[in-house]
């Protein structure tokens, strides 16, 4: 039966009107691609903040010019059958699929997902019989029944397709989410590659066949088998029973699988190019598993395998029983946070699902604090306070619409992101505080408990908290889930003098703009001799309370420890530069510039921002400009204090690429002197010293 194409699918009489919910791989680090940059530039990526360790990438996952197919499923498919054959010499596959599926209401053409990629030779019902069908626009592709169904009847049809995936024409414009080819073929489920609907909120079973040629491992969920002969190839087979989103198979040339004396259950597929790394990071990888088995209880399966992904796609995917990591973030000591984000989902994702993209804020902003709790185990409390500090920038970035109305955003612009990665994440840290710990870590289990393989709401984590808390908590999720902005505090307060040498009292009010604000707040008192900390019940815009020290005060302070989302000009700072970082990340150069002058306008000091203009500057090789914002960042506030060793080194480049050897010379050598070796500054200031600096031609 050909398939033809056509920008509409006739027929489908009320085709579903949901968009697909977002990858959670796809949630977790969008690297920004430096533009006009030369090869030696390529290999620093400076963060946002230092102080979060793996986030040179930004927390939006996409460019905002990325756009997604929008599903027009109008069918649930509750199971598969896929016999696929791999050619990576060829870059092809060949595949059958036998569907199983619902229909959602009465339909006439059944429409389903499909990479546009590839060509659908033919398609049959359960009986055999040929069924005619059309390309539509979006990956999507309609099937004319036989007879009309009814909402709510089953049926089973059969594809038989094939086709050529290097990456360059699947769903989302700009990623590869599949390519067959050598070491390693990757078919991650958000490419489409199987015909599908519902993305990540339709879980289904899936028992998949691969064949690969001889030196090949197959990595897929649900193991049973592999490999035995198949002809002249070997087949793997995979067997998923429960409802999930088991569609992701990774193959590749893989080194015997590694594994942690103990901890056999987690398993490690690395090419040779990143096998030196193995043993320390499957010690890693078992240290996290074991982690986030003791705060969320076991996973659906006791199984997971770390699998390395070629660098030309996402860094980082997972789907049950796998967590899939470009090879580049594999190496090196700061990466644990990615596999961690990445493993949380085997939880989060995995084990509970959305409903909605309304409820998208659940599993992505789980997965993401669960990333901040383990930074917190391994890199103690005050990396836990900092990351917690630019995940509020991320939380603010673009928070103009409730959590509770994301599915009215494109599920892969930089502003649903910020919304479900960053801000959800803050809605469980501040939970956490609300309710205390035992009672949030009870919430977070009896969760996953209720709603193990089932999609979750908003509502249901509402009613879970309220019930182990024994609060009243709808003041929390209205605020936090249907309204936007955070409070800027401010403190006014006066002191006295107690009689009979028992001290000081403060009076004081808490003033914020939220006039529907209602939530404790932490109110720490220094004091010439212990600090005294208070929980205080805010109110509305202004809050009384009174505190008694048997010291003076001398600084009181809000929330010191950022439990809470708030505003401030620090924060503005920071919202500001994360814009220009996403804008630079799209080639917006002005743009960046007009954010990062924004920055500085809310803190003229800002050794960050100045340093930001100067890097856009650079890139765009107006030297004198660039040289002159790097020493604004020089003699500003020293925040972070990075910014020191790298615009040192900056103007060191810049006066190499100008012809005066010398003052180059006389900034590498003052680089060295700061002793901050932040992502290896004294080493490239060193490798300068003895080579000039040239800058490669722009690609």
């Amino acid at each position: 039966m050909p398939i033809t194409p056509d920008s509409s699918i006739p027929g489908a009489r009320t085709p579903q009107t949901g968009t697909p919910h977002t990858p959670p791989a796809l949630c977790v680090y969008r690297a920004p691609r430096r533009h006009a940059r030369g090869r030696a530039d390529r290999r620093r990526v400076i963060p946002i903040w230092f102080a979060i360790v793996v986030l040179a990438l930004l927390p939006a996952c996409l460019p905002a010019h990325l756009h997604a197919a929008v599903a027009t499923s109008n069918v649930d498919v509750t199971g598969y059958v896929i016999h696929l054959q791999l050619d990576p010499v060829n870059h092809s596959m060949q595949a059958t699929a036998s569907v199983a599926f619902t229909a959602r209401e009465s339909i006439d053409t059944a429409v389903f997902e499909l990479n546009n990629a590839l060509k659908v030779d033919k398609v049959t019902d359960a009986a055999g019989h040929l069924l005619q069908g059309r390309r539509g626009a979006n990956s999507t592709i309609g099937i004319a029944l036989p007879s009309p169904m009814n909402k709510g009847d089953t049926a089973t049809f059969v594809f038989t397709y094939g086709g050529t995936l290097t990456g360059d024409n699947g769903p989302v414009q700009g990623l590869k989410l599949a390519s067959i080819g050598e070491p390693v073929s990757y078919l991650l489920y958000a490419a489409r590659w199987f015909p599908m609907a519902g993305y990540q909120t339709d879980r289904f079973t899936a028992e998949i066949h691969v064949q690969v040629p001889a030196g090949y491992r197959v990595v897929g969920s649900g193991s049973t088998g592999g490999p035995h002969a198949a002809g002249a190839l070997q087949q793997y087979d995979f067997n998923w029973t429960k409802p999930d989103f088991p569609g992701t198979i990774i193959a590749g040339k893989f080194n015997e699988p590694m594994a942690v004396a103990g901890s056999s259950n987690v398993r490690l597929y690395l090419t040779d190019a990143h096998k030196q790394s193995g043993p320390e990071y499957a010690q890693t990888a078992a240290k996290e598993f074991d982690f986030f088995s003791g705060i969320f209880g076991p996973p659906q399966s006791s199984r997971l395998n770390i699998v390395e992904l070629p660098d030309d796609t996402v860094p980082a995917y997972w789907a049950p029983e796998i967590a899939a990591i470009a090879g580049a973030h594999i190496a090196g000591k700061t990466n644990y946070r990615l596999l961690a984000n990445t493993m949380a989902h085997q939880w989060w994702g995995c084990m509970v699902s959305p409903e909605t993209m309304n409820d998208a804020w659940i599993t992505n902003g789980m997965a993401r604090y669960g990333e901040l709790l383990y930074v917190g185990d391994v890199a103690g409390k005050s990396a836990l306070e900092s990351a917690v500090t630019d995940v509020s920038a991320g939380a603010l970035a673009y928070d103009t619409i409730p959590l509770t109305s994301a599915a009215t955003l494109d599920p892969f612009s930089p502003q649903f992101q910020s919304m479900t990665l960053e801000k959800g994440a803050m809605v469980f840290h501040m939970l956490r505080w609300e309710m205390g710990d035992a009672n949030f870590y009870k919430t977070l289990k009896d969760i996953l408990f209720q709603f193990a393989g089932k999609p979750i709401r908003s509502s249901d984590v509402e009613r879970i908290a309220t019930t182990q808390s024994g609060l009243n908590m709808v003041p929390f999720f209205a605020q936090w889930l249907d309204g936007t902005g955070a409070p800027q505090f401010t403190d006014k307060y006066t002191v006295y003098r107690l009689g009979n040498n028992k001290g000081f009292r403060t009076i004081g009010q808490i003033q914020q703009d939220l006039d529907l604000f209602n939530m404790p707040v932490e109110l720490s008192v220094e004091t010439e001799g212990k600090t005294e900390n208070k929980r205080i019940d805010v109110v509305g815009t202004d809050s009384q309370y009174m505190v008694d020290t048997f010291g003076a005060p001398r600084q009181i302070l809000i929330d010191p420890d950022n439990w809470v989302l708030k505003n401030s000009s620090g924060m503005q700072v920071r919202i500001h530069i994360l814009r220009g970082q996403q804008l630079v990340a799209q080639g917006d150069f002005p743009g960046a510039l007009d954010e990062y002058q924004k920055a500085l306008a809310a803190n003229p000091s800002s050794s960050l921002a100045s340093y930001r203009i100067a890097e856009v500057l650079f890139t765009q090789r107006s030297y004198q400009a660039a040289a002159n914002a790097y020493r604004d960042a020089l003699r500003g506030d020293d925040e972070p204090a990075w910014t020191e060793v790298w615009s040192h080194i900056a103007l060191g480049k810049i006066f190499d690429v100008t012809g005066q050897r010398d003052r180059a010379v006389n900034e590498y050598r003052q680089a060295i002197q700061t002793n901050d070796n932040t992502q290896g500054a004294i080493n490239e200031a060193r490798l300068y010293l003895q080579t000039p600096y040239k800058r490669a031609d722009p690609d």
